[in-house]
């Protein structure tokens, strides 16, 4: 990180505005369609997100499998084309409609541009510091999604929901697509270190559907970080409608929503070196349960500072988990697919959004808002308990290989295999 610290540093800053795209939205975006589009179910306000999800999850395995065939630079690039409608549109949407194309294109932005940092940032740093370089590129988008959303919550109590806030979008779009113009391509550093690589340590090939389950410590990571975004997404479409059902201002609602990637962003920092240090399974096992238990928590709070606290702690759970599970899927997959692993997971980590979106959207229709609650924060509970039953800590010198095929899903639970 030291020899490459320009570059490192530049692509810290451009992720920061990446984030920043996604803050845009956080405060405003379920009031601005109840309030100008007079949208009244949960799931139809929701669906801006389900759209958002499915297009990032797709743009992230495109961009793992792109990677290595048309640069990580020209990835990041096209990322920042497709984004910079997206604060335009959300400006001067005259229907829903435009809000659902916006997000389309914020999911092409975020998928190409957050995942072409991610694999240059590994690239740069080798394989000892890769958990630090995932906490200060994760921090770093989400500090970023704490300020807008806290910006674009208090540009909207004072001057309303559009157009103030959408002009801090239009400035961040712009200088994400010029910082790009000044990014070196990383592949050169990824055939140095195949090059000084021990012969034989590429390992065996990995199959999307080992990724996705059958391997044990990727397959716990890629399922901890689908119900990851699941509950993010929960948080971001329906906590400022709860937190507006009990009559707290757009302002206290805007603190509440930066409170939680604030806490995650900063935590960051703490969690992404530890995770070069210690077990990866345990990290994310009490990330997990600690976000569980508080999603649980915020269906019997009222005040608005136990909510204050209670964002502060689902912000250091999703900080204990966030760094940890790119570091681990880079430290489990062979050097050759490194960037498609990484796309693999991010695929199904962000159709997290998607599905969070469509389940809660229903469940708080049918049984209200503290049941969608209560229904994520128990399928968060049981993720934690997946990466306790499945997830191993390797030995330094373990190889990493696929699970077969027969092994059992659950090791503390053998009979279910």
């Amino acid at each position: 990180m030291r020899e490459n610290w320009r570059q490192f540093g530049l692509l810290v800053l451009i992720n920061a505005f990446v984030g920043g795209m996604v803050g845009l939205e956080r405060s405003i975006l379920p009031r601005l369609a109840e309030q100008e589009f007079h949208l009244v179910t949960r799931s139809a306000i929701l669906s801006f997100i389900v759209v958002f999800g499915l297009t990032k999850a797709g743009a992230n395995y495109y961009a793992g499998a792109w990677a290595n065939r048309i640069g990580r630079k020209n990835l990041l690039l096209l990322g920042w084309l497709f984004g910079l409608p997206v604060p335009l549109l959300l400006l001067w949407a005259p229907s829903w409609g435009w809000v659902i194309v916006a997000n389309v294109l914020l999911g092409l932005n975020q998928g190409l541009a957050w995942s072409s940092t991610v694999v240059m940032k590994i690239d740069l740093v080798g394989p000892r510091q890769r958990g630090l370089a995932m906490g200060l590129n994760e921090s770093a988008g989400y500090l970023a999604v704490a300020a807008t959303a806290f910006a674009s919550g208090w540009l909207a109590t004072e001057y309303g929901l559009r157009p103030y806030p959408f002009y801090l979008g239009i400035g961040l779009a712009v200088a994400g697509l010029l910082g790009s113009l000044l990014v070196r391509d990383t592949r050169a550093h990824v055939a140095l270190e195949a090059a000084q690589a021990p012969a034989g340590s590429a390992g065996p090939s990995l199959s999307f559907w080992d990724v996705s389950w059958r391997h044990p410590n990727l397959g716990s990571v890629t399922q901890a970080g689908l119900v990851n975004n699941l509950n993010d997404g929960l948080v971001w479409g329906l906590l400022p409608l709860l937190l507006a059902g009990k009559g707290f201002t757009l302002t206290q609602i805007g603190t509440v929503a930066a409170v939680y990637p604030a806490v995650w962003g900063l935590g960051q920092l703490v969690t992404g070196p530890l995770a070069d240090r210690l077990c990866k399974k345990d990290l994310l096992f009490w990330g997990m349960l600690l976000q569980g238990a508080v999603l649980l928590a915020m269906g019997f709070t009222n005040a608005y500072p136990a909510f204050l606290l209670l964002a502060a702690l689902l912000g250091a759970g999703t900080a204990l988990v966030y760094p940890t599970f790119l570091a681990a899927v880079a430290e489990y997959s062979p050097l050759p697919q490194r960037a498609h692993s990484v796309g693999i997971f991010r695929f199904w980590r962000d159709a997290g959004y998607a599905i969070g979106a469509l389940l809660t959207g229903l469940l708080a229709d049918a049984f209200g808002l503290v049941a969608a609650l209560a229904a994520v924060g128990g399928l968060t509970l049981l993720s934690a308990l997946i990466i306790y039953c499945r997830m191993q800590c390797p030995l330094p010198s373990s190889p990493v290989t696929p699970a077969p095929a027969a092994a059992p899903p659950f090791g503390c639970f053998p009979a279910l295999g």
